[in-house]
């Protein structure tokens, strides 16, 4: 069984790029590495009623803190075949988003911090009710907001298809993801986490990586 790594962060953070590097250096040192992303739009009638709705579709459904929270958790759940035999066949699988995300836009959206009941309730359900494993390592990518957000920016503009939804639209639910993201960090929130904030940390990054492979 293979290790598991999530990388989180804000819309823009970057989370792709590091993620298409690591899997790059980790083998080249001759490690069996592979990734998947969430929300898998596209992929899952979850993920995809999820996008819609943030773009205005499916009535009141985006109004739902709760229930938006469950449409991606069910995405996550969904994917557990591909993700087990990911793991079956990998030394590492990074993850672009995991349950964390939940925790940390839900938590934004209800205005709570990381001891409010939003935060517990994600943890339950994610982890608890539906099973899914919990990362061996949560990697932070800590940027500013600005700058999380003219990365979005920039990147619908070229893909129409990844124009800025309404959670990305909305920097103040930005600015507060990001403190209940450092605020998760901080706790050590189910599982060991590792804050990321530039290029110059990826080298101490892929050795805490193989280091976790070692056991």
């Amino acid at each position: 069984m293979g290790v598991l790594i999530a990388v989180e962060g804000l819309d823009g953070a970057g989370k792709r790029t590091l993620i298409d590097g690591l899997v790059d250096e980790l083998s080249a040192k001759g490690l069996r590495a592979g990734s998947l992303a969430f929300p898998r739009y596209g992929r899952s009638i979850h993920a995809d009623l999820a996008a819609e709705a943030l773009r205005g579709a499916h009535g009141d459904l985006a109004g739902s803190i709760n229930a938006m929270a469950i449409m991606f958790a069910l995405d996550r759940a969904d994917a557990s075949a591909e993700l087990s035999n990911l793991l079956d066949a990998n030394d590492i699988v990074i993850l672009d988003r995991w349950v964390a995300s939940n925790a940390a836009y839900s938590a934004a959206r209800a205005v709570q911090d990381v001891d409010g009941e939003i935060v517990a309730w994600v943890g339950d359900l994610e982890y608890g009710r539906l099973g899914l494993p919990v990362p061996d390592l949560t990697v932070l990518i800590d940027v500013g907001t600005e700058v999380a957000a003219e990365r979005a920016r920039r990147r619908g503009e070229l893909d129409t298809a990844r124009a800025l939804d309404a959670y990305e639209k909305d920097s103040g639910l930005q600015q507060r993801t990001g403190e209940v993201y450092r605020e998760l960090a901080d706790r050590d929130w189910f599982g060991r986490w590792w804050t990321y904030r530039s290029e110059h940390d990826r080298p101490a990054l892929l050795t805490v990586c193989t280091e976790i492979l070692a056991g």
